[in-house]
């Protein structure tokens, strides 16, 4: 590291213990104020029956840790350990997303069942969140149309209107996929993590000290929430809280110009993704070839598939979170 980076190790650093503090004490107050409100999961009954059973523990968890970053980065920005206007941009882009997913989540609880907002409604809210941050980027001189490309460490300069589609692409893409790996007791917050913490290395090397306490921050909140969300759950983060931190990933990566690193660094979330596709893929082409739909996995995402396959919710946060380690230290060094 740099005798900047390291500076900035000591002085961002801070908005962690923060961030942890403070969501760690209101999530003592928010887990009973949602059971109060019968704010409880519904669960799919097309899903994994063995999850009936958690039916009604509290769900929107994820204000606990949206809660702890803003603690953290305000608290690095009252330090002057960040740029008020980058911090509120990431925050504010991340916040639209967590936005979306307490609606949907809110008429999940409301109507009792797990179907909330339509794919179309989403996808229509988040290009348009996607699109305004990617111009606010740039408005604050954060993000220029080029292609970082990790490993061969080049950069490709792209047309401006091509960036934004390829960005929208990218955004809604990644943020889709995190939100399907939540699914499991811990595992997104634990899959999480790493990545978070390999964006935060990134943002020190290069000497962004806003995104690195951003990240700081971002992953004192989620340590706080895995203390509550670890198996058995006393708390699920929703969709309040998997939009928010698929939002917070892709506002990091962006502002540091690394969209492209996401890929290596973001394995589980691809693959767990692909899995469903090709899950409902070959189903329907199975059905129309032979008759009968067919199946390539027990069940997916992939970790139902693992669950039916006799995997235990724990030993899937550590496979997953330990997996996710490798690719982020893979990804960090790829793009340094």
């Amino acid at each position: 590291m740099t005798e900047l980076a390291a500076l900035l190790t000591r002085t961002t650093v801070a908005a962690m213990p923060v961030a942890y503090a403070v969501a760690f004490v209101f999530s003592l107050m928010f887990i009973p104020f949602l059971r109060s409100i019968k704010a409880g999961q519904p669960i799919k009954k097309i899903g994994p029956v063995w999850h009936m059973h958690k039916e009604g523990t509290p769900t929107m968890g994820g204000w606990i840790f949206i809660v702890g970053l803003t603690a953290g980065i305000a608290y690095a920005c009252v330090r002057r350990n960040a740029d008020l206007a980058l911090s509120g941009a990431l925050l504010a882009f991340a916040l639209v997303y967590g936005l979306i997913g307490f609606v949907d989540d809110s008429q999940k609880i409301k109507k009792r069942d797990n179907d909330g907002l339509s794919a179309s409604q989403k996808l229509a809210l988040q290009l348009a969140a996607s699109l305004a941050f990617i111009f606010l980027l740039r408005y604050l001189g954060y993000l220029h149309p080029q292609i970082f490309v990790p490993f061969a460490k080049v950069k490709l300069q792209v047309n401006m209107v091509v960036y934004e589609v390829f960005a929208a692409f990218v955004i809604v893409g990644a943020v889709n996929a995190v939100n399907i790996t939540d699914g499991v007791d811990g595992v997104l917050t634990g899959v999480s993590l790493p990545v978070v913490g390999c964006l935060t290395l990134l943002a020190l090397n290069r000497g962004v000290g806003t995104v690195a306490a951003y990240g700081f921050a971002l992953m004192g909140g989620l340590l706080a929430f895995l203390c509550f969300n670890f198996n058995p759950a006393k708390i699920f983060m929703g969709d309040t809280g998997s939009l928010f931190i698929g939002g917070a990933i892709c506002a990091m990566a962006f502002a540091l110009d690394v969209p492209l690193t996401l890929a290596p660094m973001c394995l589980i979330f691809v693959f767990e993704v692909v899995s469903d596709f090709i899950q409902v893929g070959y189903f329907k082409y199975s059905r129309r070839k032979y008759g009968e739909g067919r199946r390539v996995f027990k069940m997916a995402p992939f970790h139902h598939h693992l669950e039916k396959s006799g995997w235990s919710e724990k030993r899937i946060f550590v496979v997953f979170t330990a997996v996710s380690v490798v690719c982020s230290v893979a990804a960090y060094f790829g793009s340094v």
